[in-house]
């Protein structure tokens, strides 16, 4: 059940990129997606968060710090996200997305905070290949560059995000997190909407079906099954079992708007998607015991204890 409850989250969070697409269609703009997105499964999470207890016990630091990373940090990088969306396929947003684990790896091993043993420099070098046959392969055909730096920014604020949330967070219950995070992405939209005159909300009424997709189905169901599946098979093998999420989305983009990669490019997800298993497979473990001043575990860093949200 563990390992099923994680392919249903990386599978809704992997529908997002499909469903925020389908809003763009019915006259959602990006600003109306991301007041709607982080207001709705922010309030479904405050109040599950209040009916489990989780804000119980938490300092005020803790809650300045979780909103704190929902004002500047995911707001950011999901107005990126959302933005290329608007520019090129839902496939290459998910692809250039997806370079984030090995972004933080990268970071974390040059921080001094992890090892860099030699199966996570192939891996580097594996995500890179691949990362220039998916960009390679749309070059042949029509390329937005602003689109791809737009992908490629929401990848990197990413990794910021789960760096400095893994400094900062660790004893704060993952729950209460996501209710926070969302919460203060949500000031920061509605902040922006008042400053700019309001968030324009007349669009077509299939346009509330989409983005009530976003909220519950890709954002609080993602959110919520990936953590029953973390608690069953542990954060590494939750993080492998994610890479499922874009796939999910380059299948979905497939069949519902006839998106398709080319040869090279499905080459260079494969391996982008290669070098995310390398980078997130928990190390042998051998009967000796460690050090008294041991390094860093190999998955110390990985993305999964901070995926309070996703994309």
């Amino acid at each position: 059940m563990g390992r099923l409850y994680c392919m249903t989250s990386a599978a809704a969070f992997g529908a997002m990129a499909v469903f925020g697409k389908l809003a763009y269609e019915s006259g959602v703009g990006v600003d109306a997606v991301l007041l709607v997105r982080f207001g709705l499964a922010g309030a479904v999470l405050v109040l599950l968060a209040l009916a489990r207890g989780a804000f119980r016990g938490l300092s005020a630091r803790a809650v300045l710090i979780g909103l704190g990373m929902g004002v500047f940090g995911y707001a950011l990088q999901s107005s990126l996200y959302f933005s290329a969306l608007t520019r090129i396929d839902a496939a290459l947003v998910a692809l250039l997305l997806y370079i984030y684990p090995v972004l933080v790896m990268v970071v974390a091993v040059a921080l001094g905070r992890e090892r860099a043993p030699g199966r996570r420099i192939g891996a580097l070098v594996v995500a890179l290949v691949g990362i220039g046959l998916v960009l390679g392969g749309a070059a042949s055909g029509r390329l937005d560059a602003v689109g791809v730096l737009l992908g490629l920014g929401a990848g990197v604020t990413y990794t910021a995000y789960i760096l400095v949330g893994d400094r900062v967070t660790g004893d704060v219950p993952p729950l209460a997190l996501a209710a926070l995070v969302c919460t203060g992405a949500t000031a920061t939209f509605v902040l922006l909407g008042a400053v700019r005159g309001g968030t324009d909300l007349t669009f077509e009424p299939s346009g509330w079906l989409w983005l009530a997709a976003i909220a519950l189905i890709s954002t609080v169901g993602g959110i919520l099954l990936f953590f029953a599946g973390m608690a069953r098979v542990g954060p590494s093998m939750a993080a492998i079992l994610s890479i499922l999420e874009p796939v999910v989305t380059v299948v979905a983009a497939a069949l519902v708007f006839g998106e398709m990669l080319s040869a090279v490019q499905w080459f260079g997800g494969l391996l982008v998607l290669a070098a995310v298993v390398a980078v997130q497979w928990p190390p042998r473990t051998t009967p000796a015991p460690p050090p008294v001043d041991s390094p860093a575990d190999d998955v110390a860093l990985s993305p999964t204890p901070s995926r309070a949200c996703a994309a």
